[in-house]
């Protein structure tokens, strides 16, 4: 897809899920990722502090701050300017407090251009949520297994195995719902318990990051679905194409060629008129 497509809106969003079309969702940090994820038709995109590990090199999403977003959001906007761009607001930008968090998603859409945001914890979070949506500011919500707060999990593992956990989150969902969000991303979380989440849903759309097909569409991390990650991949991607493969290939030919000396070869240099090179030895 190669034309300038119109930009979906919220009212396009629920209308695709309506229809029973999955809404496609991949995670993104720089322009020409972007630019290539809007050319393929992705309808979402999420400026994800997954940044923090995939391009950032952290073990966690927790050092990520507002500028380290920010300068990745805008990046992407200008990549991306016909797709809907979520904002992720990293650790301690919206937990103190209501004001902080309508300060902070502000500046996502302010100065990054974006068109939500999106942040962590079920009914907790409600107050932040709705201080958000009361200042104009479409919110996604996230629930599950929440990076942010992976070491009160217990890790990065499946949430809401048992009966309990899984009640505390569909009440979670109910709870954002009720607070305003347009979305509600469910990571890790049992199918079926996603599903029971999905049909009774109002005015809200479900997105599944693992969390099986019921939903209304997928989010996969980007690198995760490409082989660009090198410490684990996780169960819920599916590497699409071995993007890594290919480029740690060409990186190895790179180095062979310009240690063999075959690289550079004539057309990849750069010469002169041979009267203006004596010229120049002349003036020498």
């Amino acid at each position: 897809m190669t034309e300038q497509r119109k930009k979906l809106t919220l009212p396009g969003f629920f209308k695709k899920a309506s229809e029973g079309r999955p809404i496609t969702w991949l995670t993104c940090y720089d322009y020409p990722t972007a630019y290539f994820q809007e050319q393929a038709g992705v309808d979402m995109i999420l400026v994800g502090d997954s940044l923090g590990m995939t391009m950032l090199g952290y073990d966690s999403t927790l050092p990520v701050t507002m500028e380290d977003m920010i300068r990745h959001a805008a990046a992407v906007r200008r990549g991306a300017p016909n797709t809907w761009i979520v904002g992720d607001m990293p650790y301690m930008t919206y937990q103190p407090s209501v004001e902080t968090a309508i300060i902070n998603a502000g500046r996502f859409m302010a100065e990054a251009g974006c068109d939500s945001v999106k942040l962590e914890g079920g009914a907790s979070m409600a107050d932040r949520i709705r201080g958000i949506v009361d200042a104009g500011i479409p919110v996604v919500g996230h629930l599950g297994l929440t990076p942010q707060s992976v070491s009160s999990l217990g890790g990065f593992r499946l949430q809401g195995k048992s009966a309990e956990t899984a009640k505390k989150i569909v009440d979670d969902a109910k709870a954002l719902e009720e607070a305003g969000v347009f979305m509600i991303l469910l990571e890790m979380v049992p199918d079926r318990v996603c599903q029971l989440i999905t049909e009774h849903a109002n005015d809200c759309l479900i997105m599944s990051l693992g969390s099986g097909p019921s939903a209304h569409g997928q989010l996969l991390i980007y690198h995760d679905a490409f082989g660009l990650y090198p410490k684990f991949k996780p169960r819920m991607a599916k590497v699409f194409a071995e993007a890594g493969t290919v480029i740690r290939e060409g990186l190895e030919l790179y180095v062979k060629e310009v240690t063999d000396k075959t690289f550079p070869a004539p057309e990849n240099w750069f010469g002169m008129p041979d009267d203006q090179y004596q010229e120049l030895i002349e003036m020498l």
